[in-house]
């Protein structure tokens, strides 16, 4: 079985911690067949605001000097995690368009600028009003990011805000925004991921890959969004299950943002 993991962090990552060489060591050991290195840049600041240009040098010295060692043993991809495109897609645009990037998930950390851009992860979500506020927010966002196909390939995590929300809050308000995005993803070539959380989200999952795949969705990565070497691929086993349960054939890897689909 050709297994991937397309969403993993190095020390590049504001919250990294180890060299890409370590996480391919992990990939290897894991199992896997491929690995996609997306360290983040979120265009807004954890608080709010602008963030800083991108400098790719770092990543690209780092792929670059890493790749030749695992020749012939796993297949390394170059990929970003880029945040917050719809707040600034001018910027997006020009800095994503370097050639040697192999993949872009595009994600939504943050509320809107309008709302204070506020990083979900520092919010205390103790009320159900502002669980709402939030996901009003997020899925807005995300209408906004899936009318910009030209900032991302696979877009991400469509349920991280509830990896730190109460297990009771429920979708089911946003039922039609989430359809409405998946629709645009493809119509418009692009796809989800699956994000594992460390193999701590699989089974929530599953109505987002039916609604997806109802949909003619095709194009679908797994990820499990590690930014330690112990945690590459793991629940990648357990999501290729739910992705042939749910009608998938395939999962998508990417070559210069072109689309390659491995049997499951």
């Amino acid at each position: 079985m050709y297994l991937i993991d397309y969403h993993t962090h190095t020390r590049l990552s504001p919250d990294g911690h180890v060299p890409l060489a370590e996480m391919a060591r992990a990939a290897e050991k894991a199992g896997l067949s491929e690995l996609c290195v997306t360290d983040h840049y979120d265009r807004i600041l954890e608080h709010g605001g602008f963030a800083p240009d991108y400098d790719w040098s770092p990543a690209l010295e780092q792929f670059r000097t890493t790749a030749p060692a695992f020749e012939g043993k796993l297949q390394l991809r170059f990929g970003i995690e880029y945040g917050s495109a719809p707040f600034d897609p001018d910027y997006a645009r020009r800095m994503l368009a370097l050639p040697e990037l192999d993949f872009v998930i595009g994600s939504l950390h943050n509320l809107s600028p309008e709302l204070g851009g506020e990083d979900f992860f520092y919010f205390s979500y103790d009320s159900e009003e502002t669980c709402r506020r939030v996901l009003d927010d997020y899925f807005a966002s995300m209408l906004r990011l899936v009318e910009l196909p030209e900032t991302y390939d696979i877009l991400g995590h469509i349920i991280y805000p509830l990896r730190y929300m109460p297990q009771e809050i429920s979708l089911d308000p946003w039922w039609d925004s989430i359809d409405t995005v998946l629709r645009r993803v493809v119509e418009t070539g692009r796809g989800i991921e699956l994000n594992t959380y460390c193999g701590k989200t699989v089974a929530p999952w599953r109505p987002i890959l039916e609604r997806y795949r109802a949909l003619g969705g095709e194009l679908i990565t797994v990820g499990s969004d590690a930014h330690f070497p112990e945690r590459v691929g793991l629940g990648i086993p357990t999501a290729y299950d739910l992705l042939k349960d749910t009608g998938f054939r395939y999962v998508t890897t990417y070559h210069r943002h072109n689309p390659v689909p491995k049997p499951l």
